[in-house]
């Protein structure tokens, strides 16, 4: 939802969804967006 220039509104934020995921993301230390596992992934395993 667009509110203007430079705000915008996400519900995800608002119900805590963003802050819960980082928080799983660093203590596992597993990223939680598709690119960054892949990142990861691709580091460990010498993967392209």
């Amino acid at each position: 939802m667009k509110l203007g220039p430079g705000l915008s509104f996400s519900w995800q934020r608002a119900l805590g969804v963003t802050s819960f995921k980082r928080k799983i993301a660093r203590a596992t230390g597993i990223p939680t967006t598709r690119s960054g596992r892949r990142a990861k992934f691709g580091r460990i395993f010498k993967i392209k």
